[in-house]
């Protein structure tokens, strides 16, 4: 343990100017600022040289952090620093830091090492950093990384953040790996905000565990060198995952302040849109959200062998609104949502499109979405005939009290398993499509046997059947007998009455036949409103 005599510094210490006002300003809790009169100066990924005047050793700020001095009679110590670089490399590997942190607009020479250390509250606003290494990292308040630029990756694999990690508008760039963000099995506390945040390379976070809402508004998540963008398969969400558009003005929002969380009031006048973009497949399988996964006004850029996988995945609502370019897929293999709101061009075409064993409640389009497109969106689904998504989708528009659409879904997919069928079957299909629509437009069947009625009437009227019996039975009517043909169950005395011949018995045979197929259909129809009602 370094032992401060009045809260100097150790001798052969050595301070610069700078460093020493770093180290009284910490002993007070206030800011130490070393940025430069000139703006233009103060980038800390810009190319102007940063001299010794703003210059701080790695060391002495390790030793502040895990060893300071006490604090001045009345203050709390802190280490805050604006504008200054951070030569040497910070390691902080293994330690508690327990002063509050906050740096901003700080330019770090090499890595940052923070694995398996323990902060009270950790900020970094505004950096440039070739990388930070914080697996394993906890922290008992914040972790906050907005706007920094980091150029070879992030590492908070098993990281716990005890409250929100705020990486809004950062830039990361990926490591050796190809991984830009490397935070599988993190949890955070509360919210995980990454709004407009650029990353270049794949954003992982399988396993992780988010507390409240997880945001990426606005961001763009590309990955050139590899399958993934996203790939967080496993992460569980309480609330909300945002991948969905964000708002910029002229509000302090776009001149670099971070925009706050869940901003959803109407956008004024001129107010542009910054979608969310992923340039790579996303990877959410076996996802747990609490509310729901938005996707509005996202935007999908794939090559033909990459996808969104949302395999598994369970959530109240779905609302998959975004905008769908040409290439790649989405795999719905196996999720269970509740509420699906979608819009019909946020779906892919034929062949981008896997939902097997798909499953969902209720069905809410926004904008026009008929059923005729709704069929095709099945069929997109399916290039191989499967009933399953055809009995799904009858299902939900049956439980919406839409009889009339659940009985085109049913049709529909008689059509295309009939497709499916040797010539003998397809033969006998395309025959009940004619006439009786498969038997789910009973309608149809009901105006088969008025015309057979009729036709029948007719041939008997012209063509009279002599009685079985002569100078015996009921007074001949061809209405009635052609009826009493068609019509099977019931007997109007008029069937066994007569003695067809000739060609007369196949007529007389065709119209039983075909009335006891039109009038099981017509029943069956009819037996399915009733249920219904």
């Amino acid at each position: 343990m370094t032992e401060f005599q009045g809260g100097e510094p150790p001798a052969g210490l050595d301070l610069t100017t700078a460093e020493w006002g770093m180290w009284q300003a910490f002993r007070t809790g206030s800011t130490h600022d070393l940025r430069a009169p000139e703006p233009e100066r103060n980038d800390p990924g810009g190319p102007h040289p940063w001299g010794p005047e703003r210059s701080v050793r790695a060391q002495v700020v390790a030793l502040l952090l895990l060893e300071g001095p006490p604090a001045r009679p009345g203050r709390v110590s802190a280490l805050k620093l604006n504008g200054a670089r951070i030569t040497g490399t910070l390691d902080l590997s293994g330690g508690t830091v327990v002063p509050y942190v906050e740096l901003h607009n700080c330019r770090f020479d090499h890595q940052v090492l923070l694995p398996e250390s323990h902060f009270t509250t950790l900020r970094l606003v505004g950096c440039a950093l070739p990388r930070l290494e914080a697996a394993r990292l906890r922290t008992e308040g914040d972790l906050h990384l907005p706007r920094c630029v980091v150029q070879t990756g992030i590492r908070l694999t098993d990281a716990q953040i005890g409250t929100d990690l705020l990486l809004n508008q950062l830039v990361v760039r990926r490591d050796r790996r190809g991984v830009s963000v490397a935070a599988d099995g993190m949890s955070v506390g509360q919210d995980l905000q990454a709004e407009m945040m650029r990353s270049y390379g794949e954003l992982s976070m399988r396993g992780a565990q988010i507390g409240a809402s997880l945001s990426l508004r606005g961001s763009t998540l590309s990955n050139p060198y590899g399958r993934r963008a996203l790939n967080a398969p496993q992460l569980t969400v309480e609330r909300t995952l945002y991948l969905t558009g964000a708002w910029i003005s002229g509000t302090a929002f776009a001149s670099g302040a971070t925009p706050p969380y869940g901003v959803t009031n109407t956008p004024e006048q001129g107010t542009r849109v910054q979608h969310f973009q992923c340039q790579g497949g996303a990877r959410l399988d076996d996802g747990r959200f609490g509310d729901a996964v938005d996707l509005s006004q996202a935007r999908f850029s794939m090559e033909a062998d990459q996808e969104l996988s949302l395999r598994r995945v369970q959530t109240p609502e779905l609302r998959f609104l975004g905008e769908w370019l040409a290439r790649g897929r989405v795999v719905l293999s196996g999720a269970r949502v509740v509420n699906l709101v979608d819009r019909a061009d946020s779906w892919p075409g034929p062949g981008g499109l896997v939902m097997a064993g798909f499953f969902y409640e209720n069905l809410i389009p926004l904008g026009h979405f008929p059923l005729a497109t709704r069929l095709e969106w099945v069929a997109a689904a399916t290039p191989e005939y499967a009933p399953e998504p055809y009995e799904r989708l009858a299902g939900v528009l049956r439980d919406s009290g839409e009889d009339a659409d659940a009985r085109a879904v049913q049709l529909a997919k008689q059509r295309r398993r009939r497709e499916t069928l040797p010539l003998a079957g397809k033969t006998w299909g395309y025959l009940q499509d004619w006439t009786v629509a498969y038997g789910y437009r009973p309608g149809r069947a009901a105006v088969w046997m008025a015309v057979l009625w009729a036709a029948a009437a007719v041939y008997f009227t012209w063509r009279p059947v002599p009685p079985l019996k002569a100078g015996e039975g009921p007074q001949w009517n061809p209405e009635l007998y052609a009826l009493d043909l068609l019509v099977p169950v019931i007997d109007l005395g008029q069937g066994n009455a007569w003695r067809p011949t000739g060609a007369a018995q196949w007529v007389v045979s065709a119209l039983i036949l075909l009335g006891w197929i039109l009038a099981t259909t017509v029943a069956a129809g009819a037996s399915r409103v009733l249920r219904r009602q």
